[in-house]
């Protein structure tokens, strides 16, 4: 390999302090993945200090006025400015400080603390299924995250759009909405072909109950078999899984049981791999606490766990391979299971009250509904109070079921608990990214369902390794997508796979 090149003394110092605030901002995480795993629950409100702290130091150095002074003279440097990479990073560096001088140290150690209280109370109140105790926190929360959206774009007369920013560089709700409007319409025909086609796919395989600690065991086998790396990373147990990459050689997924049936488990287990995998692929071992070694976007990070999850996982090719494993671990509840019985299974359209266990092709009407909403609390034309009326009334517009009560409805996310605000529509442009990701990558491996069937995934992860993960945050999403699949993004692709998937099993 050639020797690295040396960096300028500025650009050394730069990315030294901005390697300090992420080693932080890593302890920031590793509090918050404990609170979601192992803390007691009495250990709240001190875990709220803590992290209102953390967030508040990271804060400052990523704010600092050295940081400033550093960045252009960086800027200012034509070496760099001719150097790619260096260049890619000041881009995003710029970018990442300009928003952080822009908001004020208390408000985010206050957005950090009543965060960490409100995921509490929203735990305590989805138990309990009661909205009106968690409402007060909402209000709060989309109180500091408008606050937020003053800061960061004052004057702005959609305010929401500074807070996509931060998950989705570049994108605006009124881009959102134009894509979401007519995906919802032909998602509405497909539904409406399928419910046509009086079939009713046999879903007993859904229910056959195993025990969770071998569903673990089996979980963990897929995670290997996909390339996750678990001597640099974990598989705990939380309420509502989600992936952390704290640190290099430290990334920790979460997954959950339900008592019931192996393949929510799975899949869920699997969603948060293709991030484990994101974060694993990354070039964080030279490039920590730079943008090089940094996702994106959560649209692109999410097209890697949505691919793992649904365009391998809901496959065919998988389970030819996978279903002999289950039966080895899960016992013989599976013994009379075919692969053509799991195929259906997982890819039956059954409208559901929670997001988390929707299927495919009504899962992004969920995350429409979600941005809708959150897009209407923070412009204040919804308030906290009135949540629950307004979504149930939508949910039966949009999937056409009753919601039976909060807890399977507006309290089912722990998202708004502790401000992500703008979260939400990267799940939708995540399956988008990753069904046009999906035909590439099938024209450039055409061996790959042959290599799925013998459970044989390397291949797939050294793709998106090339293709996605190492280039951190050199491109733009929408340049990434350009680049790797020559077109931009288009809903297509997606709708050409629900299709593909729902054919044999609705004869459509």
């Amino acid at each position: 390999m050639p020797p690295t090149p040396t960096r300028p003394p500025h650009y050394a110092e730069l990315c030294g302090l901005l390697k300090e605030a992420a080693t932080l901002g890593s302890i920031g995480s590793l509090l918050g993945w404990d609170q979601e795993t192992y803390m007691p629950p009495a250990a709240a409100g001190h875990r709220a200090q803590q992290q209102a702290l953390v967030a508040g130091l990271v804060h400052e150095r990523q704010s600092s006025p050295r940081v400033g002074e550093l960045l252009q003279a960086c800027e200012a440097d034509p070496a760099l400015r001719q150097d790619p990479a260096a260049a890619a990073n000041l881009r995003e560096m710029r970018r990442d400080y300009d928003r952080a001088t822009k908001v004020p140290t208390d408000l985010v150690a206050e957005l950090a603390r009543t965060g960490s209280l409100a995921q509490e109370a929203w735990k305590d109140a989805r138990a309990r299924n009661d909205f009106p105790a968690f409402a007060p926190w909402l209000t709060k929360m989309m109180t500091l995250s408008r606050r937020k959206a003053d800061c960061l774009a004052p004057g702005s007369p959609e305010p929401y759009d500074a807070l996509l920013d931060e998950y989705e560089p570049g994108m605006t709700a009124k881009e959102i909405a134009a894509v979401f409007a007519p995906l919802r319409d032909r998602l509405a025909q497909l539904i409406g072909r399928v419910r046509a086609s009086g079939r009713t796919p046999d879903q007993s395989v859904l229910k056959i109950r195993t025990d969770p600690q071998q569903q673990h065991r089996f979980g963990e086998l897929v995670l290997k078999a996909m390339g996750f790396d678990l001597s640099a990373g974990r598989l705990d147990v939380t309420t509502h899984p989600f992936c952390s990459g704290m640190a290099p050689g430290d990334t920790r997924l979460t997954t959950r049981y339900t008592g019931e049936g192996f393949l929510e488990p799975l899949y869920g287990t699997m969603h948060e791999g293709g991030h484990g995998l994101y974060e694993q692929g990354l070039p964080k071992a030279d490039h920590f606490g730079e943008p090089l070694g940094e996702a994106i976007s959560l649209g692109i990070h999410e097209s890697q766990s949505r691919m793992w999850e649904n365009f391998v996982g809901r496959g065919r090719a998988f389970w030819e391979w996978a279903l002999p494993e289950a039966r080895r671990l899960l016992g013989p509840a599976l013994e009379p299971v075919t692969v053509d019985a799991v195929y259906a299974a997982a890819n039956t359209v059954r409208p559901s009250f929670i997001r988390v266990e929707s299927d495919e092709s009504t899962y992004n009407l969920h995350i429409m509904l979600r941005f809708e909403i959150e897009r209407a609390l923070i412009s204040g034309d919804l308030r906290a109070d009135d949540l629950p009326g307004v979504w149930n009334e939508r949910f039966e517009s949009y999937l056409g079921l009753k919601v039976p009560d909060d807890r399977r409805g507006c309290l089912q996310d722990v998202h708004w608990s502790f401000g992500l605000v703008g979260y939400f529509p990267t799940y939708t442009l995540g399956n988008l990214y990753a069904a046009q990701l999906w035909e590439m990558i099938n024209r450039q491996l055409p061996g790959l369902e042959s290599d799925i069937r013998r459970g044989e995934l390397i291949p797939l992860r050294d793709w998106l390794r090339a293709n996605i993960h190492a280039h951190g945050k050199r491109y733009r999403a929408a340049e990434l997508c350009q680049r790797v699949t020559g077109r931009p993004l288009s809903s297509d692709p997606l709708l050409r796979h629900l299709e593909s998937r729902l054919a044999p099993v609705y004869g459509l």
